[in-house]
């Protein structure tokens, strides 16, 4: 790559090719006619080209001076446009979000108004997607669902997710006799996620074996918004996490069918290149969203297994 020139003298060139007088132009910035005519030499020296022919008190410029001023011209006018727009634009700019379905509608959005109070000067864009961006769309950040393991990323944990078994109030109370055990749910009306491996993993943690019936019946979902849905309209028991369900919970349209929960090594991640992590707009979603994810701990519920560990 070519070394930049001395700014000074292509500032001093511009000038004076936009005048065609060292006057004029010493006089636009504020130096004398002999410093700009110093800073021009000095520049066609460093460029080993002459830029002006010199006639007698007049300037004209030579061939290549012409192309290099309406280029240099063209360079000074894109400086000049993007300061002026940060001097009357005093925001962080605009701050793209992409999130999976629903962890944007059921945790997220809820709470934006929060981050719009705090900062007003940047204009929030979110997206949504089941697909891992790339980060080449113009997505800023994004919220990924996993180990937070993604190699050239900074990764900051939200929230950890536990996986909760929920139906309506109407549904259990048609049961003749309500679940006592995780066992007693395999004859049970089940909603599952589309690879139809949650309730068996979730029963398998619980020490509950002969699970063929009850993993193979019953409707599938590729959404867990879907499977929320489908469990506040009466259709049977599905295993969701709590932070996307806590609305449903919190309203009494679900309630939980046992109070054992299911914390995975998954959870939900703050993701952005590392070579933006620092960009003040995204630095201030992070703290704003961690924050915002911290909130969710005194709340969770403890698990089967903690409870016997403290012998309970």
């Amino acid at each position: 790559m070519a070394r930049l020139p001395p700014l000074n003298g292509v500032r001093a060139f511009e000038a004076a090719a936009r005048h065609l007088s060292m006057k004029d132009a010493a006089a636009e910035l504020s130096v004398t006619p002999g410093a700009v005519s110093q800073l021009v030499r000095g520049l066609e020296q460093r460029l080993c080209t002459r830029l002006f022919h010199r006639r007698n008190r007049a300037l004209i410029l030579t061939e290549a001076g012409q192309g290099y001023f309406i280029s240099i011209r063209h360079a000074f006018r894109l400086i000049s446009e993007a300061t002026r727009r940060l001097h009357t634009t005093p925001n962080m700019g605009v701050l793209t979000v992409s999130a999976p379905p629903a962890f944007a509608a059921s945790w997220l959005v809820p709470r934006l108004g929060g981050f719009r109070a705090l900062h007003a000067d940047i204009e929030l864009n979110v997206t949504t997607t089941r697909r891992l961006t790339s980060f080449s769309d113009g997505v800023d950040a994004a919220i990924r669902h996993g180990l937070g393991r993604y190699p050239g990323l900074r990764c900051d944990r939200i929230a950890t997710i536990t996986m909760v078994p929920v139906c309506s109030p109407d549904f259990l109370a048609s049961l003749v006799k309500r679940p006592r055990d995780p066992a007693h749910l395999r004859d049970l009306p089940l909603l599952h996620d589309a690879e139809r491996q949650d309730w068996a993993l979730w029963f398998q943690t619980q020490g509950v074996g002969e699970l063929d019936q009850a993993v193979s019946s019953g409707i599938s979902f590729d959404d867990q918004m879907l499977l929320i849905r489908a469990a506040t309209s009466t259709q049977g028991i599905a295993l969701v996490t709590e932070t996307l369900a806590r609305p449903e919970l919190d309203r009494g349209s679900l309630v939980r069918v046992l109070d054992i929960g299911w914390p995975q090594e998954f959870a939900y991640w703050l993701v952005c290149p590392r070579a933006t992590a620092d960009q003040p707009k995204i630095v201030a979603f992070r703290e704003w969203v961690i924050e915002q994810g911290r909130q969710l701990k005194p709340r969770e519920r403890p698990t089967r297994r903690a409870k016997q560990a403290r012998g309970t």
